[in-house]
């Protein structure tokens, strides 16, 4: 097999997110961005350019964004939500090499309600235990630096970001783990809204059984790379055009 350079895997991996967001219904329009720092170099990262849909991006089509917000390559560059967005957080957060925002059904209904939190009810929702930060002030469009960075302030150092009225922000070390948290939280909050929906209380769990549990779970990160290894595996049997 041909060896690939950590920049084209870089590339490869982003596209595989962006076309597995469309089979699993996280994607809106031609809305919605997925980064990823670029590998050995600190200031640029990869994004999606405006007005391609998830389904068709290839890791060709994928731009660099410079610190100044200059689009190097790609079909054309980012929308403007975009780039202050993710610069703000690639910035700020150390743990945020790979930065997802969309506004998946589920988790982003939980930002519509008031108070809306992920309630630590399920298995799956306890992987996020103390990892969600919650953005109760909607103020628009994110359309400079002072609001992106203002968003980056709360997401802090955490995981996850609720975004009032909005949708969600996750962010992680690599493409899977990022994907992977975010796969985890779009069914947690799902079998939440389900629960929710038939005017029953909820369940609570212990909350030393929930901190021993979150720890049994953090123990099998291996599996975020498992998973996204099979679903790569999925496309190239499929849709092997992503990595073109």
């Amino acid at each position: 097999m041909p060896i690939i350079d950590q920049k084209e895997q870089a590339r490869i991996d982003l596209a595989a997110a962006f076309r597995w967001a469309v089979r699993m219904n996280f994607h809106e329009g031609v809305c919605n961005h997925f980064s990823l720092a670029v590998p050995g170099e600190t200031d640029r990262f990869l994004i999606n350019p405006h007005g391609l849909h998830f389904s068709e991006i290839r890791a060709s089509d994928l731009c660099i964004l410079d610190a100044e917000g200059n689009a190097h390559g790609g079909y054309h560059p980012p929308e403007p939500t975009a780039f202050y967005i993710h610069s703000a957080i690639h910035r700020t957060n150390p743990k945020a090499a790979c930065v997802l925002h969309t506004h998946m059904p589920y988790a982003t209904a939980l930002c519509l309600v008031q108070e809306g939190r992920l309630e630590m009810v399920s298995q799956n929702a306890l992987r996020y235990l103390d990892q969600i930060a919650y953005d109760d002030k909607y103020n628009g469009l994110v359309l400079d630096f002072e609001e992106g960075f203002r968003i980056a302030e709360v997401l802090g150092d955490k995981r996850v970001l609720f975004l009032a009225n909005h949708g969600v922000i996750v962010v992680g070390p690599t493409v899977a783990d990022a994907f992977d948290d975010l796969y985890y939280l779009e069914r947690a909050c799902q079998h939440q809204v389900l629960a929710m929906s038939t005017g029953r209380p909820l369940k609570p769990i212990d909350p030393q059984v929930a901190a021993m549990t979150c720890e049994q779970i953090e123990g099998e990160r291996l599996n975020a790379q498992l998973h996204f290894q099979a679903l790569k595996r999925i496309l190239q049997r499929e849709s092997p055009d992503y990595a073109d």
